[in-house]
């Protein structure tokens, strides 16, 4: 899918627009058109705007947020279709909002076949007298629109879902620009910069999306370390592939012990770079990679089992982020890991009752081979921090109990600082990405003491989900580090707004927001 969006007053023009949309606010469709209600209250043509108002007194469009109506101008205007979106009013409005405004339009859009769309911006979202800025609110609208039209590739011989024909989106203000020029080129600049950073998140939310909803038979490990691989190639990243005989020779246990059920050999991925060499500081992200997990000797329930080739959600996650680097290019240095294996139960397989030693030296008791992220993922942060890390995030669908506590629309975090971890919540908001922080406790980390081993993989089911993180959080080595669970919100069973059913890409644009300024 490639769109193209522009930015202009007046340069693109209407008559080979196919639809054109219109932002509505129930406070401007109540205003009707008195004299007081001014510029705002006209939205695209005086008799299609009555026809909306009478839509909104029938209560058939009440301009609520995300609300669509779509009317064929038949003849009165020169595109075929207009689209009034419902927005929340201006004191109001947020980027989620604008996000959500334009996921909608996109849909109807996509509905309607239409190939080119001219989006008009209020006066005063255009100018960003909302106390939104203008570049934040194209970054929004951009990613809404982008997010919206995606559709899942599939296997089907004959595929018959509808799909985005649009090549073409314009945003246009609705009144002409302030007489200053330099005025007008400093909003002009906001709204291409905008753009610019909401294509390339939105592209790159997509890639981690297309990654999840791969085929477990399509993405085994070794063939997402090459895909790892290629992505860092093009981008002049250091890459290196470690495969299951040197991952053997560095006693990564963990990833070792839950890869060799498998005929397909686990890896470790590590990605390095370097945006700003005299900064002492150094960003590991780490995203778990299981490619496809059955649960192992612990076999999970056959129903639902083939959503488990989310469970490399959150590598998707991180080589999204790699491909953000990539394009914005911050100054910033960072390290990158994915400890990427196959979960199968054979018997070559690890099993209850095991002791596994890790990477640092701990030794692991198994007793729960369903409990496998956690072990990849502990190797995965002594990997980062062996190439320097001194702050870490790990990203991972670790467990089911963060779905009983957040549904499907929060991701699960904990933490050993929670000033750092407030910033990660922060860089959340500015996604639209929820982030609800678990409770560290003790008593949680008390049960995963074990009378075999150093630790062990499982404990209560109640609380579960903090135990989960706590269990990570054993190898951070007393450096800052933040656990995302996002088995909840990387994946879903139906479309939400910008979001799509299967693989949502969920975590790319957080991190990004957390990390990758346009490095200036």
């Amino acid at each position: 899918m490639s769109i193209q969006f522009t930015y202009g007053p007046g340069e693109n023009g209407t008559a080979d627009v196919d639809i054109v949309v219109a932002l509505v606010t129930k406070q401007d469709l109540q205003a009707g058109d008195d004299a007081g209600a001014g510029q705002s209250a006209r939205w695209i043509h005086p008799s299609l705007d009555e026809a909306m108002r009478q839509h909104a007194a029938k209560e058939l469009f009440k301009a609520e947020p995300k609300e669509t109506l779509v009317l064929p101008t038949l003849g009165l205007y020169p595109s075929a279709h207009v689209v009034y979106v419902g927005v929340a009013p201006q004191g109001g409005l947020t980027a989620d909002g604008l996000r959500d405004a334009a996921a909608a339009a996109a849909k109807a859009a996509k509905r309607l076949k239409a190939v080119t769309v001219k989006q008009l911006l209020p006066a005063w979202l255009s100018a960003g007298t909302t106390g939104l800025p203008a570049s934040q609110a194209a970054q929004a609208l951009v990613e809404g629109y982008w997010l919206g039209l995606y559709t899942r590739a599939t296997a089907k011989k004959v595929d018959t879902r509808r799909k985005s024909l649009i090549t073409d989106i314009a945003f246009e203000p609705s009144v002409p620009p302030t007489a200053d020029p330099d005025a007008a080129a400093a909003v002009a600049e906001q709204w291409e910069a905008g753009i610019r950073r909401g294509r390339i998140f939105a592209e790159s939310v997509i890639y981690a999306r297309d990654l999840t909803n791969l085929p477990g038979n399509a993405l085994i490990p070794s063939k997402l370390a090459e895909e790892a691989a290629r992505l860092a190639a093009s981008y002049g990243f250091d890459c290196e592939i470690i495969d299951e005989a040197a991952a053997e020779a560095q006693g990564m246990g963990g990833l070792v012990g839950v890869g060799k059920g498998s005929i397909h050999p686990p890896r470790m991925i590590v990605i390095q770079y370097e945006g700003n060499p005299g900064d002492p500081e150094k960003w590991g992200i780490v995203g778990k990679g299981i490619t496809f997990d059955t649960g192992g000797i612990s076999l999970k329930k056959g129903p639902g089992m083939e959503e488990m080739i989310s469970d490399m959600g959150g590598a998707a996650a991180v080589l999204g982020l790699v491909r953000l680097f990539g394009e914005l290019k911050p100054k910033r240095n960072a390290v990158f890991v994915i400890p990427t294996a196959e979960n199968m139960p054979s018997d070559r397989a690890f099993k209850p009752g095991d002791v596994l030693t890790m990477m640092n030296g701990t030794t692991v008791e198994i007793v729960n081979t369903d409990a496998e992220g956690r072990l990849v993922l502990a190797d995965g942060l002594t990997t980062a921090i062996r190439g320097g890390a001194t702050k870490l995030i790990d990203v991972a669908t670790l467990t089911g109990a963060v779905l009983v506590l957040l549904g499907n629309v929060a991701t699960g975090s904990v933490t050993n600082d929670e000033a750092f971890q407030q910033q990660v919540i922060d860089a959340s908001k500015r996604a639209g990405e929820r982030i609800w922080p678990l409770p560290p406790y003790p008593e949680f980390r008390r049960q995963l003491d074990s009378d075999a081993a150093d630790m062990k993989n499982g404990a209560s089911r109640y609380g579960a989900a903090s135990i989960g993180g706590l269990f990570i959080g054993a190898f951070a080595e007393e450096r800052p580090w933040v656990h995302l669970d996002i088995a909840g919100t990387a994946w879903l069973e139906r479309d939400r707004s910008w979001e799509a059913k299967g693989g949502t890409g969920v975590m790319v644009r957080t991190l990004g927001e957390l990390l990758a300024d346009d490095g200036t």
